[in-house]
């Protein structure tokens, strides 16, 4: 017992020290240009590629137990490198597409990743994609990614809550956990998950529910898809919404996404952030909306003005769980409006701008939101 103690606590230590050895000075936030396709053996085990995006798992602190890090520091084969136990699940090699924090990831960047990850899983020599990335904005790239991609191979985005050098990293066994998930076929045409903490959760419905915590992602709705504990993947339940290769939605390198405004709904509400996104030129909008997706009466009628001026308005709440539904408080028929069902505001956004690219009318886009 005391020898397996001891050889435990040097396995944990040189993780620790490979970590923190492989860290450069400053991060870089300009994007990369993206490279050639990757061209790789076909083997008895699957090939996996893993395209990094910068992120909190790829950051530094001046010390183990610093609150205080920077984000985006490490690049893709460092990442690699200091989890060498990936390449027993799979032929992992890696490509660095950006270097940024989540919080600046545009619409640009969701089309440049979304057509890289389409490029390379159209390759026979591919059999999933992992992407690495910063925990703020990751449930909303996955969901972007779970629209738009056109094959049906595993595409897992995993993060880290703490940065390379915590003391209790969680980044690396996340990304062993992410490129042992994009290497099951079980996971074949269950469209863009998300690896986190052992959980395996679906695109649609995952929520960063706690700033800091390592177990933060959750599926109110739904739940998880299934439990993923060192590499061993546990099945739960199949996702049931459209995805992937059943989408109606696809995108070029020339998409070029409308502009789509959150506004929150609270007591007090007034109507002027509504009637500043119209005149902004906002050509939707999603309205935050307490309870079953509600608003003020001075909010409701700068709805109407809005939607007098063509723009689009979605209903959707900012309880986490739970469905919208159609003409309960809010006579959505009359004022011709859309519900999300129980999609959250953030992700309500990313489908009406996709919708927006190929209908206006409100009906065809209740359908879309039910379906998606």
């Amino acid at each position: 017992m005391h020898h397996d103690l001891i050889r435990q606590s040097l396995l944990s230590a040189l993780l620790f020290f490979s970590f923190t050895t492989l860290i450069h000075a400053e991060p870089d936030e300009k994007k990369t240009p993206s490279p050639p396709p990757v061209h790789t053996t076909k083997t008895e085990k699957p090939n996996i590629i893993i395209l990094a995006t910068g992120g909190t798992i790829a950051g530094s602190a001046d010390s183990e137990v610093d609150l205080v890090y920077k984000p985006s520091t490490l690049g893709v084969q460092q990442l690699i490198d200091a989890v060498p136990q990936v390449q027993e699940r799979a032929n992992v090699t890696g490509e660095q597409v950006m270097q940024i924090a989540s919080q600046n990831i545009t619409d640009d960047d969701w089309i440049a990743l979304a057509n890289r990850t389409n490029e390379l899983l159209k390759q026979d020599d591919v059999d999933g994609i992992v992407i690495t990335h910063g925990t703020d904005t990751m449930e909303e790239t996955a969901y972007f990614l779970n629209l738009v991609s056109e094959s049906d191979k595993p595409i897992v985005l995993t993060g880290a809550l703490r940065p390379a050098t915590s003391l209790s990293a969680d980044g690396p066994i996340n990304l062993y956990n992410a490129v042992s998930a994009a290497a099951n076929p079980t996971l074949n045409n269950f469209g863009t998950v998300i690896v986190m903490d052992d959980y395996v959760l679906g695109a649609r419905d995952v929520l960063k529910m706690d700033i800091h915590r390592t177990d933060s992602f959750r599926a109110p709705n739904q739940g998880p898809i299934g439990h993923i504990l060192y590499g061993e993947y546990n099945p739960v339940i199949t996702p049931l919404k459209r995805h992937t290769t059943n989408s109606e939605f696809r995108i070029t390198p020339e998409t070029k996404l409308p502009r789509v405004a959150i506004i929150p709904a609270y007591s007090n509400m007034s109507g002027d952030l509504i009637d500043a996104a119209v005149n902004l030129g906002y050509k939707g909008i999603v309205i935050n909306g307490v309870g079953d997706g509600n608003m003020s009466n001075a909010g409701l009628d700068a709805v109407k003005r809005a939607r007098e001026k063509g723009v689009i308005v979605v209903r959707a709440s900012r309880i986490p769980a739970g469905l919208v539904t159609r003409n309960n408080e809010i006579n959505d028929d009359e004022y011709d409006l859309v519900v999300a069902d129980n999609l959250s505001a953030q992700k309500a956004r990313i489908l009406l701008k996709l919708a927006l690219l190929q209908t206006q009318d409100t009906k065809e886009l209740q359908r879309i939101f039910h379906e998606y």
